[in-house]
Parts: structure tokens; sequence; C-alpha cells
């Protein structure tokens, strides 16, 4: 845990990310409200492309899919916001998750009673462990980023609020271990000796710290205060980053339930800040070749083992010291023509996709969708 509190002390703005009041159920005295979520980011594109979507524990009705997983015990409803995404990037494909795409998409569930948690990727494409680029518009050097960056985030949370919408969740990032706006917020959290370790991470620290100041400009100027976040893959390693954490089953065996536990014990000990599983999925197909080995090799692979993967998750943050584990969000469960979710299993969502009459698709609702009822 060296490495740990060596971080922290180079960033002294995490220790305050998270407000410890002012959102839904804080953490004080009342019972912590528990954010159970779906990513649906890409249910307009799927819908624009014709696809219709049936309650097979309805007799097979046509519903909107928020009202399947609404019935299913959902509350919370994660969006992805690129700053300015447009062709030629996979044939055109992804000229979506922009903010025209994005607040009204928000708007949509809002009006339905879910809580909107945003996840800011501050790119033009997917940002993750292995790309975080500078959108192309954007400045290159380190002062002028700063300030477009902090605007850009007061900006568009003001969008969401002209349209009507109150962020419950904000994420400052996708995924950013290894920093975020390369190359000038890359960092190495490897690197030697430790001096040069905390210099690695001024610049990263530097533009975080505009994001976090753009939410409090938008706060100022009328926002809703939300629960701000930062996010990071490897839920399972004792990361040195805090707060929201990506835990999928086949990236690495060492994404073990008792490894998610460990890293989130130490976590609520050490910062006593909340804690969220913001990112996860389990395959009803995952065989082959090609198949991964899966972390939890006991959970079936099936649509019952997507439940139990998900409670068992659940269950690991629930039991967080001190009522910190707030929140899980299943990843993309309705996207039917990307089943896989992008990991080498066949698929990992939460509907069946029909494609006999293709290019038209249907996707029958599993018994998974029911996963967050009664939790």
């Amino acid at each position: 845990m060296f490495k740990l509190s060596l971080l922290l002390a180079s960033l002294p703005f995490l220790t305050t990310a998270l407000p410890q009041n002012g959102w839904p159920g804080s953490w004080g005295e009342q019972k912590p409200y528990f954010f159970k979520g779906f990513d649906l980011s890409s249910l307009k594109i799927e819908e624009d492309g014709g696809a219709v979507y049936k309650d097979a524990q309805c007799g097979n009705i046509t519903r909107p899919v928020e009202d399947i997983l609404g019935d299913g015990g959902m509350n919370t409803v994660r969006l992805r916001l690129w700053v300015n995404p447009k062709a030629p990037y996979d044939d055109g494909y992804y000229e979506s998750y922009g903010l025209n795409y994005t607040v009204p998409l928000a708007k949509r569930f809002y009006d339905k009673g879910y809580k909107i948690y945003l996840d800011y990727h501050f790119s033009d494409y997917w940002a993750d462990p292995s790309k975080q680029s500078v959108p192309v518009e954007w400045p290159t050097t380190l002062q002028p980023l700063e300030t477009t960056l902090r605007n850009y985030v007061s900006s568009s949370m003001l969008a969401f609020t002209h349209a009507g919408v109150d962020l419950s969740i904000v994420s400052l990032g996708n995924e950013i271990r290894h920093g975020m706006l390369w190359p000038l917020g890359e960092v190495d959290v490897d690197i030697e000796p430790a001096q040069a370790r905390v210099a690695n991470f001024t610049n990263f620290a530097t533009l975080w710290a505009a994001a976090r100041n753009g939410v409090r400009d938008a706060v100022a100027r009328g926002v809703h205060q939300p629960l701000t976040m930062i996010h990071i893959d490897d839920g399972n390693n004792g990361s040195p980053h805090v707060f929201g954490f990506s835990f999928y089953p086949f990236y690495g065996t060492a994404a073990t339930l008792a490894n998610l536990n460990q890293t989130l014990t130490t976590l609520a000990h050490q910062y006593k800040k909340p804690l969220h599983v913001v990112e996860t999925d389990w395959p009803d197909q995952c065989s082959g070749p090609t198949a991964p080995e899966l972390s939890e090799p006991s959970i079936p692979v099936s649509v019952a083992g997507q439940t139990v993967w998900v409670h068992d998750v659940i269950d690991v943050v629930k039991n967080v010291p001190y009522g910190l584990g707030q929140g899980i969000n299943y990843w993309e469960p309705a996207w039917l023509n990307n089943t896989g979710l992008g990991s080498a299993c066949q698929d990992a969502i939460l509907f069946s996709a029909d494609w006999s009459h293709y290019p038209n698709v249907t996707g029958y609702s599993r018994a998974s969708v029911n996963m967050f009822r009664g939790v």
C-alpha cells in the first residue's frame, strides 16, 4: 500500500473528490443510497437501427428496455459522453455519444425516475487504459488544455440541467489508471524512485483538478450537486486510485471476488470514501479455443450465472466497511450487435438476439434482467 499513500499525497484533491453529504442517502447518519445501474449508452443506436425489445416475462410484448430493466430492480442509468465524436471512427458507427445524443437519452430515463450517472471520456472516441486521446479540436499545451477542460465540464453539465436533468454521479474520466488526455496527462504508476513518481503525476493532477473545478463552477451556476467519481479499471489489484472500479471476470484470473473484497476493504479503512463497481458483466456463452479462463470458475456460464455473479459482487460491495460500498453497474446489457461486449466470450448481454429478419433484430429478455430485484 506504499504506492497508494504516495500517490494520494501527490494528488491532494483525491481525498476530497467525493462530498460526504449532498447525494441521496449520504453515508453519515442515513443508510447510504445503493445505486443499481445498467449502462445503456448504445440503446438509441440500437433502436435507430431497427432493434425491438420483447419482455419474455410478460408474454413477449414489446417494451422499452428501461421499463424491462426497471421492473428487474434498476434504479440508475449510466451514459458515456464523448467530446466531439464524428466519422470516420468505425465507418461512422460511433458518430454518437456526444451531447446532442446523450442529453436527450438522459432526459428520457430521468423522466421515468432513474438516477443518471454520466461517464466523461474526455476524448472524441473510446477512452480506456490503452488510449486516452485528447479531443482533436482541443489544445495540446497544458494551460490552455486545463482551461478548455474546466469550461467543457461546466458547460456540458449545464446542458443537462437546462434539459431538465439532474445528474446524480459524474465520473471525471473513464478508466484513468494511466491518466487521461495523453500525452500531457499520461502517467506511469510504477516509475521509480518515489520522487520521480510524484513528478510524473503533476500534469494529470492539474488536469483532473481542472475537471473537478468545472463541476464546482457548474454547481455555482445552479447545477444540482452530483457525486463526483474517479473511475479506473482493475478493481481487484489494490490499485492506488480510488472510488469507482471496473471488474470483469475474463481479462485476468486475478479478478476474483476475494481480491475485490480486499481492495475495497483496504480503501474503505484508509480513506473512508464511497466505493462503486461501475462496470461488470458475466457471460451466458463462453466457449471455444479462444475463450478466456474466467476468474470465478465455480459460477456457471449461463443466464443463471449472470445473476449469481452480480449478486456475489453486490454482496462484496454491500459488506464494505462503514457502509461505503454504494453501487454497481452492469455494462451495456442491451447491445444486441455486440454480444461479447469487448470480451472473447460470445455473449454477455441480458437479451437473446434474434437476427432471423436481418437487418432488423429482436432482443428477448432473459431471466437475468431481474438481477437487481430485491437486492
